[in-house]
């Protein structure tokens, strides 16, 4: 069985080429997609079993970050996305993708008041490049089985998960779609502060699953940790077999096979 991978591309997306890699290295086929391609011809999702969103700037960010990109996901191909994920199809966003998929509604539907969750400013005002260490907290999403700790990097200035109430982030983690969060260099389950958590989520949020498990979104890239050779200390420290973010690709195709 050949695993086919579409890498939804869209203008200032930049990690497409990286992301595609990562799949092709994991055994997927991954073919770059043009959202306008996409919109055209909304049935091309049926030849694929996992779709990626994956980082960037798309549209430069403008209005609040992955929000342009969202609201044509949300007004051209919602319908055709949720038949995708209901055919027990992936879906992954990451960084900018996840911005996107969250905020159109993909992740946490909204309700008649509005979204329940978005991602804003980080609470140092600046953009954040730097390695983080992750937890896996739940067992429900596939593309995460078998991760308990990950060391990968995030880039990002609208990183802050944050909840309309803070019900809202009670329910999520008692559904176990709170998936990945922030962890300090003792890799315990506790509350850090910056830079651990480098951009002041709410619950040390890193990454979150919908209902179903099959969407995932995550600020950290998992596509720039596929190397052993791509760690920060690769020359200090023994070096890996293979990166962390490899995981994740892996078991991407490991589900469908």
């Amino acid at each position: 069985m050949t695993v086919k991978a579409m890498v939804l591309r869209s203008p200032g997306a930049n990690c497409d080429v990286e992301t595609a890699y990562a799949l092709e290295c994991a055994g997927a086929v991954a073919d770059r997609i043009h959202i306008n391609r996409l919109r055209e011809r909304p049935q091309m999702l049926h030849d694929y079993h996992i779709l990626v969103v994956p980082g960037g700037f798309t549209y430069g960010d403008d209005v609040a970050a992955g929000k342009i990109l969202a609201n044509q996901l949300s007004s051209f191909l919602s319908d055709a996305l949720q038949s995708f994920r209901d055919r027990e199809r992936l879906i992954l966003g990451i960084c900018n993708g996840f911005q996107a998929l969250l905020k159109a509604g993909l992740l946490v539907p909204p309700d008649e008041d509005g979204p329940l969750a978005t991602l804003t400013h980080n609470d140092s005002g600046r953009f954040e490049d730097r390695w983080t260490y992750l937890q896996a907290t739940s067992s429900r999403c596939p593309m995460l089985k078998g991760c308990r700790h990950l060391y990968l990097p995030v880039a990002h200035g609208e990183g802050k998960f944050i909840c309309r109430e803070p019900w809202i982030l009670h329910g999520l983690q008692e559904s176990g779609q709170v998936v990945l969060r922030y962890t300090g260099l003792a890799l315990r389950d506790e509350e850090v502060g910056y830079p651990a958590n480098p951009n002041g989520s709410e619950g040390n949020v890193a990454g979150i699953c919908d209902a179903t498990g099959r969407v995932l979104g995550l600020m950290p890239h998992p596509e720039r940790h596929i190397l052993p050779t791509q760690h920060p200390r690769w020359t200090r420290e023994e070096l890996a077999t293979e990166g962390d973010g490899m995981r994740i690709f892996r078991n991407i195709v490991e589900y469908f096979l």
